[in-house]
């Protein structure tokens, strides 16, 4: 190889270095995604509890997800930042309670944190290094607290309820607009399944948010009992 050739070999590489690094920090806003465990298991598919034991009847956390403002999103930046529980030892009970895993096997939830980590997670490191990541979606949680919300305007499991309703309910407790994902249950109605709030790129703040993901719901949703 000449010089010249080898020059260019380098120069290439280095620009495929600096657009993965480029992509780990490009992003415009995160999804902040929590989901009923009720919907995750009353599906045909259905579920397993976690090695710890079944989680309580609370929405869990799905993800902390950077977003594009045209909906697309980046993923999987970063394949030398593996996921590694020891960066998160003091997170891990509370990570066991507020986003528990419900994938079968049963698992103690290592896996599950590991793909959000690494699909995710890694996408945002440029702001939230792996324990800010987890901390970060732990502390979201705690700012608008979905199940006492639906609640306290008369939503409850077990009943069958307008998308507006819960909407509006999510709505007001919050101060932003949420996005409902609904799922079908094992008979194939309609259910409410996740809930996504808007956060910005500081991973603290909730914000409106710039779009939507695309799904589809009824009018009417279940919200099963867990």
């Amino acid at each position: 190889m000449t010089k010249f050739q080898c020059s260019i070999a380098i120069s290439l590489v280095l620009l495929q270095c600096l657009a993965v690094h480029v992509a780990s920090q490009s992003f415009d806003f995160f999804y902040f995604v929590q989901q009923w465990p009720g919907s995750y298991c009353d599906t045909q598919q259905s579920c397993c509890y976690p090695t710890t034991g079944k989680p309580a009847a609370d929405f869990g956390i799905h993800g902390l997800w950077p977003n594009y403002n045209d909906g697309s999103y980046p993923s999987n930046c970063d394949s030398s930042s593996p996921f590694n529980p020891s960066e998160v030892s003091d997170l891990k009970s509370s990570m066991q309670n507020s986003w528990p895993t419900l994938a079968c096997p049963s698992g103690d939830g290592e896996q599950f944190w590991s793909h959000e980590w690494e699909k995710h997670g890694t996408c945002s490191e440029s702001v939230l290094d792996q324990h800010a990541y987890f901390e970060s979606a732990l502390s979201l949680k705690q700012k608008v607290n979905l199940l006492q919300a639906l609640k306290s305007a008369g939503i409850t499991p077990g009943g069958s309820y307008s998308l507006k309703s819960i909407k509006d309910a999510i709505t007001e407790a919050a101060g932003y607009t949420p996005w409902i994902e609904c799922n079908k249950d094992s008979s194939g109605n309609y259910q409410i399944y996740q809930i996504y709030l808007c956060v910005d790129t500081s991973g603290s703040n909730l914000i409106e948010c710039p779009v939507f993901p695309k799904g589809t719901c009824s009018s009417e949703i279940e919200f099963p009992s867990f």
